[in-house]
């Protein structure tokens, strides 16, 4: 009666794929069939129930009307299920488990996105250990009954990361994900060593608040030696665009080109959020180190710190999402939300 219980919910992607050996093209299967290509899962004391979506999709198509969908999956299900396992296409694999560590406020339970680089029906598949691994952590407790994990992450290949901190840095090899500022939650080899330290704290009190509203009005631009300020002020003068990710050089540098940045400022001036991340994969802006960066402090561009590209972008669609005004969207930008930026 007091056997765990995990929700497997299946989204599309690779490891849901099977090989017709007629044409040689990969085709979704029918998940409810999941035992019978993962017999391994049977060993489980577990309840393990799989639900997927009605159309299972590539990741590429992935909008937020589906992380709404998996919002509303798992807050219907919340008092069910201990932990629940995402099962999700690579590509765009580290912008939902993003946008879910901020639309699940007061998440105390395990949500874990995995996936795969090759069909779970393949002989070399990677799909059977990250499903079977994400599943037993999904399930995990500590000694007190509470939650190992109780945030949204990303389990793959040999590694669990923070959702929020994660991004894919490989199309081909099996560690198609990392976390360059953010150590991983646990280690995966012959046991499960969680880094407990660094886990986000179980509060007990907490109650879920779910959040559906994403406001896409966000453009993402990066900056290129030649770029040319007129095609940025055409783009920045968009009366619909809310929010710029402004992908600079380095620890947050620009060039010294003065129509470039009055462009930038009077953006700013008209009530748009731009944030600073750098186009590095690790490290940290610090606008403030060199000239090149100041100019943009002084041109009220806000700073993204160590944010990655898919934490910093689905966090302005949240938060202009919830209406919130220019000056509440800047100071949110600042803060720590769910763990996705160090302060």
């Amino acid at each position: 009666m007091n056997r765990r219980s995990v929700l497997i919910i299946y989204t599309g992607g690779t490891i849901g794929m099977i090989q017709n050996h007629e044409t040689g093209a990969l085709e979704s299967f029918n998940f409810e069939h999941l035992l019978s290509h993962v017999p391994e899962i049977k060993q489980f004391n577990l309840q393990i129930d799989a639900m997927a979506f009605e159309h299972p999709m590539d990741s590429s198509d992935m909008t937020p009307a589906e992380w709404k969908k998996l919002v509303e999956i798992i807050s219907e299900n919340y008092e069910k299920y201990d932990g629940f396992v995402i099962l999700h296409g690579t590509d765009t694999m580290a912008f939902t488990s993003s946008a879910l560590s901020f639309m699940l406020e007061g998440l105390n339970k395990p949500v874990i996105l995995t996936g795969s680089q090759l069909p779970i029906g393949a002989l070399r598949t990677d799909g059977k250990s990250n499903l079977i691994t994400a599943i037993e952590i999904a399930a995990a407790k500590k000694d007190d009954g509470t939650p190992m994990v109780s945030e949204v992450c990303v389990l793959f290949h040999d590694k669990l990361f923070r959702g929020n901190r994660v991004t894919k840095i490989d199309s081909d090899n099996f560690a198609a994900f990392d976390s360059p500022n953010y150590p991983p939650l646990a280690t995966l080899g012959t046991e499960i060593k969680y880094n407990l330290p660094i886990i986000g704290e179980y509060k007990p009190n907490a109650v879920l608040v779910t959040h559906e509203d994403m406001d896409t009005h966000i453009i993402i631009f990066s900056l290129f030696p030649g770029l040319r300020p007129e095609i940025v002020e055409n783009v920045l003068a968009s009366p619909d665009l809310k929010g710029i990710l402004f992908r600079t050089f380095g620890s947050g540098n620009a060039p010294k080109n003065e129509r470039l940045i009055e462009t930038l400022k009077s953006a700013v001036s008209s009530g748009k959020v731009i944030v600073n991340i750098s186009q590095c994969l690790s490290g940290y802006v610090h606008q403030e180190r060199y000239g090149a960066g100041i100019q943009l402090v002084d041109a009220g561009v806000v700073s993204g710190r160590d944010i990655t590209l898919e934490a910093a972008l689905t966090k302005l669609m949240f938060l202009f999402g919830s209406g919130l005004p220019t000056e509440k969207v800047l100071q949110r930008m600042d803060e720590s939300l769910a763990g996705e930026v160090t302060v």
